[in-house]
């Protein structure tokens, strides 16, 4: 089956976290082939907690494999703004890391535009030719981005995500070399636009049975359309992966969530005692554990633990460290600095004004209603090659 070569393809030349993360990624490449009919465009967000873990490798993969793909590393919004229209690209955006944040500088309209194209119909308004008159561009697009660290919230709420890391020594991959690799991704790709283009009409009217709802079946429903186009084993795979990978973020989300009132936390206590330049690790942690209204006494079986602390910060680069404090002694402490960017990235100071940004796109939640009714026929139709059962994929 078609897209059994796909899935064999891509895991010859990455490492995904799992077998669902595998299937995911086989069918978001080929859901870009027959995204013109979609009325979400689901992103991939391929994270990392550091530099080496194959981030790059995947849009390598995906740029031989995807619908017409745009790399978006260095490429002007506006650029991208008037390339996106009835049948669009697929972006694919390296260190996407630098989007978002507070340097983000004069990237806020490709983060806008990024918000804003998950759903159709949401254009970006824009001043433009000789006349000065406001145009409309479309937004519309499937996207994939790495970068590393979490992405907001925004871009991660309408993405499939791939938490990436490093291979451990027994996991080979194929080497990844252009002569070679490219005409084979080719082939495939060329092999899937050929079964899936003349489907697009079937596929926009296809209303397939999800395994989660709101915004992570808005984001799942693509995959899935793809999978009960192909038969065999597809379907029941992909809606595995579905379940499997979201109920993966929502744990993913209460650590985040912990982790970013840890940080509060930290901020309050800092501004207690006058923000010195670092706290020991013994007081840091005496201050946490004596707020009665928070969770960290009830943290663990014992409580939060200055080992507790540390594997919580260690996702923000904050480490403890030898400090020479008064009178020459010398602790274990946290220094104020390191905090900085956390604080600045993940819970702003809400006493700190916030510039205005008049073009920024403001995510649209679906409106939510009783879906048109199936349509008649028979499906699901198989690519060519039949429906025999996965192979191995690596």
């Amino acid at each position: 089956m078609l897209l059994d070569e796909l899935r064999a393809a891509i895991g010859r030349y990455v490492v995904l976290p799992s077998e669902e993360a595998l299937t995911a990624v086989t069918l978001w490449v080929a859901a870009s082939h027959i995204q013109p009919a979609l009325q979400h465009a689901p992103r991939l967000a391929v994270v990392g907690p550091t530099k080496g873990c194959g981030k790059s490798r995947v849009l390598d993969v995906l740029h031989e494999t995807v619908h017409q793909p745009m790399m978006t590393v260095n490429t002007s919004p506006a650029v991208v703004f008037r390339v996106i229209g009835k049948n669009p690209p697929t972006l694919l955006v390296d260190e996407a890391d630098t989007i978002f944040g507070p340097k983000a500088g004069d990237k806020e309209d490709l983060r806008g535009l990024l918000n804003a194209g998950h759903q159709r119909n949401r254009p970006a308004w824009r001043i433009s030719g000789p006349e000065h008159k406001p145009t409309a561009f479309p937004t519309f697009a499937m996207a994939a981005l790495a970068g590393i660290g979490d992405l907001p919230d925004t871009i991660t709420d309408r993405a499939v995500v791939l938490r990436m890391q490093k291979r451990k020594p027994g996991e080979r991959i194929t080497p990844f070399r252009s002569r070679y690799s490219v005409p084979e991704l080719h082939a495939v790709r060329d092999r899937l636009a050929a079964w899936l283009t003349p489907l697009r009409g079937t596929a926009a009217g296809l209303v397939p049975k999800m395994p989660v709802e709101d915004r992570a079946a808005d984001t799942w429903e693509p995959l899935v359309i793809v999978a009960d186009l192909a038969g065999g084993h597809w379907p029941t795979s992909a809606r595995a992966a579905c379940l499997a990978m979201t109920q993966h973020e929502a744990v993913q989300d209460e650590q985040t969530t912990l982790k970013t009132r840890l940080l509060r936390d930290i901020r309050r206590i800092f501004e207690q005692e006058g923000n010195k330049e670092a706290l020991r690790s013994q007081d840091l942690l005496a201050s946490l554990l004596a707020d009665a209204e928070s969770p960290w006494p009830d943290y663990g079986t014992k409580g939060l633990t200055a080992f507790h602390l540390s594997a919580l910060l260690k996702d923000f680069g904050i480490r403890p460290a030898n400090y020479r404090f008064e009178q020459g002694r010398q602790a274990k402490a946290y220094a104020r600095n390191q905090f900085l960017d956390a604080w600045a990235r993940y819970c702003p100071d809400p006493a700190q004004p916030v510039p205005a940004v008049g073009h920024e796109f403001a995510p649209v939640r679906p409106a939510q209603g009783k879906p048109p009714a199936p349509p008649s026929g028979s499906l699901p139709v198989g690519p060519p090659g039949g429906t025999a059962g996965p192979k191995p994929a690596r």
